[in-house]
């Protein structure tokens, strides 16, 4: 694949206040919403939450994905304050990774309500045995009641070890069978699941419509297969998106858990290029 150099410098607050708020009106329609997961940026946002927003908006995303919820707020501010702060840079604030309990389920789905959250989403879970994902998707689809009487998705983000047969079984499949698609959503990260030796085409076809959310980040091509910036790697985006209504995509997140080449304002510049160039 090409590889993308060009990204945008930062600015100032007071520049991104003058830009055109984005269109959100795409949503559901063939070009998704640029969608960023903060976590990819999170020590950016630890050293200077507003600057970084701000930051991320003149690259160009659109919509946001949380990845910081500590007694009950989000990024040091109560759920409503980093709502307003997101959306005073024209981005709207979609989904969260929220490490959801028996014992915060009730406080999380009233924070993330606050915050205006269509999705929350599970980012990992106990994987010792299979007993840990089938206790997993009967806890999931509990979860996915309560978040359900306010209008948010709840959903479980995948690494590569689900992946990895047990006792004859693959437990990413277990979780897609015993949990409801009505209850629970799964939020397929692309990078993980083809680190994980699985095809998520072959996935999309076998479970139509459980992968409403998607994070996005490319593998590079040598035998470290490590973490890199769209097009800058070996997947195939373009096939990917081209069967995204299959996959019942509602919307994507760029991440990289961690940016070898590029610091990560950077990285998700050229990102953000690569998905422009093909369309997405």
């Amino acid at each position: 694949m090409t590889t993308r150099r060009n990204f945008l410098k930062n600015t100032s607050i007071m520049a991104v206040g003058s830009m055109i708020i984005p269109n959100l009106s795409c949503i559901g329609s063939t070009q998704f919403p640029y969608g960023l997961i903060l976590y990819t940026v999170r020590d950016d946002m630890t050293k200077d939450p507003m600057m970084t927003l701000a930051s991320v908006a003149e690259t160009g995303y659109q919509v946001l994905e949380g990845a910081s919820y500590s007694n009950r707020q989000m990024y040091g501010m109560k759920p409503s304050e980093f709502k307003n702060a997101v959306e005073s840079f024209g981005m709207k604030l979609l989904s969260s990774h929220v490490n959801v309990t028996e014992q915060n389920v009730h406080e999380v789905a009233e924070d993330t309500a606050e915050a205006g959250h269509k999705f929350v989403v599970q980012p990992s879970m106990i994987h010792n045995k299979l007993d840990d994902y089938k206790r997993g998707a009967e806890r999931y689809n509990t979860f996915g009641e309560i978040f359900n009487k306010l209008g948010i998705r709840f959903g479980y983000h995948n690494h590569a070890f689900e992946f990895e047969m047990m006792d004859g079984i693959v437990p990413y499949d277990l979780l897609l069978q015993q949990t409801e698609p009505s209850l629970v959503c799964m939020e397929l990260d692309l990078y993980w699941i083809i680190k994980g030796g699985a095809d998520p085409l072959e996935y999309f076809e076998k479970y139509p419509g459980r992968f409403e959310l998607w994070h996005v980040k490319d593998m590079s091509a040598n035998k470290e297969q490590y973490e890199t910036e769209l097009g800058n790697g070996v997947i195939d985006f373009k096939e990917i998106f081209s069967q995204s209504e299959k996959a019942g995509l509602k919307n994507y997140f760029v991440e990289q858990d961690t940016c070898r080449d590029y610091p990560p304002l950077e990285s998700i510049g050229i990102s953000l290029d690569y998905l422009k160039e093909i369309g997405q």
